[in-house]
This record gives C-alpha cells, structure tokens and sequence, in this order.
C-alpha cells in the first residue's frame, strides 16, 4: 500500500527542540510514515544531528532562512504522497497524532484541512491552539488558547487550520496555490485557509489528534519586534489579496477600529514604532498583482466568510 501521509517539519536554529519532536515520530502507531525536515540554514549543529541521529529522516539543507513559508513549500514539492502534515519543531506529538489528522481529514473529500489539539508543552492543562479564527475587526486568534484543555474534545469547523499541526490535501493546494511565501511568516496559514475557504473547502479542528507544543521556539518569545513587525504587515497583506473590494468597503469601519485598537495595543508593549513599519511594509505587499480573483459563481462562499468574519468577532468582543 503506498504511502499517504509526510509529515514537513521546517526547522530553524531547533536543535534543543529536535529531539523530542523527532522521537515522537518513530513511535507514531502509523506504518510508512515519511518524514521530511527542511533546515534554514541552520548554525546551531540541527543538521548534525538528525545525519547522525536519525537517518530515518529526509534532511532538505537551504543556504539561508527562506521563513516558514519557504522551507514548508519546499517540503510539500518533495513530499510524494496525497497529504502533507506540517509540524513546528518545538513539539511532542501524541503516538496516535498522525493516524488520528489522516482520519480526520479522509472523512469528507471537502475538508482541506484539519488543525490538531495543540496543548501547551509546560502545562498540560491548557490550550495552545484549537484552530484559527479571522474576525471582522481584521484580528486572527487561535481558539482556545489558555482555555482548560478538556473543554475542546469535540471536532468543530474553523476558518484555517494552525500550520504549526495540521495535515492538507497536496491536490487542493495545486490548485489555489501553496503558502505564500510573501508572508515569510505569521498568517500564512489563515492566508491558506482562507483562499480554500473561497474555493468551497472547510478547514476544521480534530480533538483526537494530541501534540504539546513549547511556542515561540524559534522567535523567542509571545511579543517581539519581528512578530509584531510581520503580523501586522501579513494582516494588511492578507485583507487586500483575499476580500473582493465590496467586502472591504463593508469591513471598512470595524477593520479601522480593530487596526487602531492593535496599534494602541502595542504602543503599551512598546512596540508602536515596528507596528507602523509594519502596515507600511503591507502596503508595498498590496501592490504586487497577488490578489485572489473574484469569482462570482463562488458568492456563496463569499456570504458565509463574511457571516463567520462577523460571528468571530462577536465572539471576541464578548471576552
């Protein structure tokens, strides 16, 4: 039987984090899983040990760090098998992780994707992530996040899985397009999600499928001038490519109060100054011919984004 699943782990500067990721792997309750890592140019010694470690593993070395996206989409076009699952480098997977996301995503040939049960690493009580939610207010959030983690045990569509533990169909990403690699990192996968959002798929949430993970092991920490800087410029980015100009004009008063309320947000943290580069920087992404084509057949699909974008933010402003 051929084998249906690799998983894509891009790695960066992870050795510390390597092991217990990889470990997690072998003992998956899964026959023929393949497995790819895709350094960024590591210098950290990462690439020694999985050579000498665990030979198992398909080690893709680049010249330089290429981001999230990069390493990831370069993994997927290696990958030969009909689902790819993406996995950060900072988590221990559950034995039954794999077979439990290749279940769930084989249920129903309109799902694209499916996000696993992501628990933090150093308090397994609580939520790391339950799936991505996308407002109104132009604010993605992970659902769950800090959330007793016994409350989220049932599956539930949501608007993009979290790529740091989620398993897709390779076919579909042919055809809308893979992650775009413009973001370099941070909503790249609600970018994804979105676009096969568009095109009539539905991205949802597995409980069975149980990984820890550590967060930030690459950047550091929750808060910092790189995160804020190219979340705020991949946010603006990600409005223009996806919303048709109708939808914007319409959002247009909620997505200037939620950018104003971020911007205030982050001048507390201190960090207004690489906010304000960032929008900046989203601008010069908006002027890049990337945007999503309207497609007027698919106004269904449209109406019920645009329904959720409202419903989730409703959800959050009731917090």
């Amino acid at each position: 039987m051929a084998a249906e699943v690799t998983v894509v782990i891009p790695n960066y500067n992870g050795k510390k984090y390597l092991p217990a990721c990889l470990d997690a792997l072998r003992v998956q309750d899964f026959s023929d899983l393949k497995v790819i890592v895709v350094d960024n140019g590591s210098a950290d010694g990462s690439v020694d040990l999985i050579r000498e470690g665990y030979p198992e593993v398909e080690l893709i070395c680049l010249p330089r760090n290429q981001g999230f996206c990069g390493a990831v989409n370069v993994g997927i076009r290696a990958a030969r098998t009909p689902f790819v699952l993406l996995l950060n480098n900072d988590t221990q997977a559950d034995s039954g992780f794999v077979e439990a996301l290749l279940k769930a995503v084989k249920k129903d040939p309109r799902r694209f994707s499916c996000s696993a049960k992501m628990i933090q690493f150093h308090d397994r009580t609580r939520m790391d992530d339950a799936g991505n939610y996308y407002t109104a207010l132009g604010w993605a959030y992970a659902r769950g996040k800090g959330r007793p983690q016994e409350d989220y045990c049932r599956e539930k569509a949501v608007f993009a899985a979290c790529a740091g533990a989620a398993i897709y169909r390779r076919e579909v990403m042919e055809r809308i397009g893979y992650f775009d690699e413009a973001h370099f990192a941070y909503l790249e996968d609600v970018d994804l999600g979105y676009r096969a959002r568009i095109h009539g798929y539905v991205n949802v949430f597995a409980p069975e499928a149980v990984v820890y993970h550590v967060g930030s092991g690459t950047t550091g920490s929750r808060y910092n001038p790189f995160k804020v800087r190219y979340s705020a410029r991949n946010n603006l980015y990600l409005i223009y490519k996806n919303m048709p100009l109708l939808q914007i004009v319409l959002n247009l008063p909620f997505l200037a109060a939620g950018f104003l309320v971020k911007f205030l947000f982050f001048i507390k943290k201190g960090f207004g100054g690489e906010y304000l580069m960032g929008l900046r920087e989203g601008i010069g992404l908006c002027k890049r011919d990337k945007k999503v084509r309207f497609m007027s057949s698919h106004i269904q699909y449209y109406c019920k984004i645009q329904l959720e974008l409202w419903i989730n933010m409703l959800r959050i402003l009731e917090k």
